[in-house]
């Protein structure tokens, strides 16, 4: 069976480049798909909802908080409140540290919230981290 992809949900292009080279040089073979708004997001995965295939959702979405139309807390809050898509893992990567992004991340059902690295060494380790705990630690709730 096809590995279920990556869903990064990023509006900046550099920041999308990086994710990219450090998935790679952490030798991820999960299919990465990127979507730059957080309006496009939903519609994305309310089409594969609709389409009722599991194998397709992503087994693992990265979530950035500032999106144009729709911000990444109100996609987190529809992804929670869709009944197919509810129990996806949610990882909040943003460059926020504010304590109530955190706390409303949390209290949304965000699986993690990290902050984005400065460097591309600590990208490279927070990759490697993410690919340790949601993808190779057999964690994932299977759908």
């Amino acid at each position: 069976m096809d590995a279920r992809p990556l869903l990064l949900i990023e509006d900046d292009d550099d920041d999308i480049l990086f994710m990219r080279r450090a998935l790679n040089g952490a030798g991820i073979k999960n299919p990465l798909c990127v979507i730059q708004d957080g309006e496009v997001a939903v519609t994305y995965l309310q089409k594969l909802a609709d389409e009722a295939k599991p194998s397709l959702f992503p087994c693992l979405v990265l979530l950035d908080l500032k999106l144009p139309r729709r911000n990444g807390l109100e996609v987190l809050r529809w992804i929670r409140t869709h009944k197919l898509l509810k129990n996806l893992v949610v990882v909040m990567l943003t460059s926020s540290s504010e304590p109530q992004d955190i706390k409303s991340a949390s209290e949304l059902g965000a699986n993690s919230f990290l902050a984005k690295p400065n460097s591309h060494d600590d990208l490279n380790d927070l990759v490697i981290r993410l690919k340790a705990y949601w993808l190779e630690a057999d964690l994932l709730v299977k759908l």
